[in-house]
C-alpha cells in the first residue's frame, strides 16, 4: 500500500504548478468540449486567478506537494469553509505526476486529504471531475464519493 507525506508547498513549488495547473484545465475545459481551446485558456487563467488571488496565502486555501520518501509524487489542493452544518472542503486538485499515475499515488493523495480534513474537524469534501476522466471517477466512486450534479450536453 502506497502512503504519501503532504507537505505545505513552497513559493517555488507553487509558481511551477500554477502554470501547470492552469494549462492543464484549459486542457480539460478544451478536452470536455465546454469550449473552444482559446476561451478555455482564458477562463482557466481567470478562474485561478480568482480562486487564488494571494497564491499560497489565500485565506482558505491550502496546498500541498504530495512525497513518497523524498520524492515529490504529486499535488493536493484543498479550500475548506464554514457553512451553518460544519466546516466544508472542496479538492480542487488531486494530481499525480503523469509518469507515476496507476501505481497508488492518486489513492494515496485522496486519503491524506481525508486525514487532513478529519483533523479540522470537517463534515464532508467535495471535488468535480470532467466527464471523460473516467479513470479519476472509478477511483472516486471507490472512495466512496457520490454524484451531487450531473452536467449532460449533446453534440450537434
Amino acid at each position: 500500500m502506497v502512503t504519501v507525506r503532504l507537505e505545505p508547498m513552497t513559493d517555488a513549488q507553487y509558481l511551477r504548478y500554477r502554470e501547470r495547473a492552469e494549462d492543464d484545465y484549459a486542457a480539460n475545459i478544451a478536452a470536455s468540449g465546454a469550449m473552444a481551446l482559446p476561451e478555455a485558456r482564458r477562463k482557466a487563467g481567470e478562474d485561478c486567478a480568482r480562486l487564488l488571488p494571494d497564491g499560497l496565502r489565500t485565506e482558505g486555501h491550502h496546498l500541498w506537494t504530495a512525497y513518497d520518501r523524498d520524492d515529490e509524487v504529486g499535488v493536493l489542493w484543498l479550500h475548506v469553509e464554514r457553512r451553518s452544518d460544519g466546516l466544508h472542503a472542496f479538492g480542487y486538485d488531486f494530481e499525480v505526476r503523469p509518469e507515476l499515475r496507476r501505481r497508488g499515488y492518486g489513492r494515496a493523495i485522496a486519503e491524506a486529504a481525508e486525514q487532513v480534513c478529519r483533523e479540522w474537524g470537517a463534515v464532508s469534501i467535495g471535488l468535480s471531475v470532467f466527464g471523460f476522466n473516467t479513470g479519476a471517477r472509478a477511483l472516486y466512486e471507490k472512495l466512496g464519493y457520490e454524484v451531487t450534479a450531473v452536467q449532460m450536453r449533446k453534440r450537434l
